[in-house]
């Protein structure tokens, strides 16, 4: 759930299919923070915007217990804002990876 500009989220434990694919990247970020149900994605796409707009520095801070999803939170932010990133240079976000974005997902 949303808490303004907080995600509140819970890791179910399991693979929720199409959660995190290209395609829930591409529907995030096209849209503010808000106007779709609460995803990473949607948080990860303020920052992008914010970063932009205001061509200021952007914080996410990434909280919880051991074990609660920290490090893939981590991840998938990661993942969605290499995407952004892609797709601003011209490159469609379903195009492979480059080699600095996995230097930077495994990191």
């Amino acid at each position: 759930t949303n808490i303004g500009s907080i995600l509140a989220s819970v890791n179910p434990y399991k693979p929720i299919p199409g959660l995190y694919s290209v395609d829930a990247i591409e529907l995030y970020r096209q849209h503010r923070l808000g106007e779709l149900p609460p995803h990473i994605f949607a948080t990860a796409n303020e920052c992008y915007c914010c970063l932009w707009k205001r061509h200021d520095s952007q914080c996410v801070l990434i909280s919880g217990e051991s074990g609660a999803g920290k490090t893939e939170s981590t991840k998938l932010l990661l993942k969605f804002l290499s995407a952004m990133s892609q797709s601003s240079l011209g490159a469609p976000v379903s195009e492979k990876s480059t080699h600095v974005e996995e230097a930077i997902l495994e990191s």
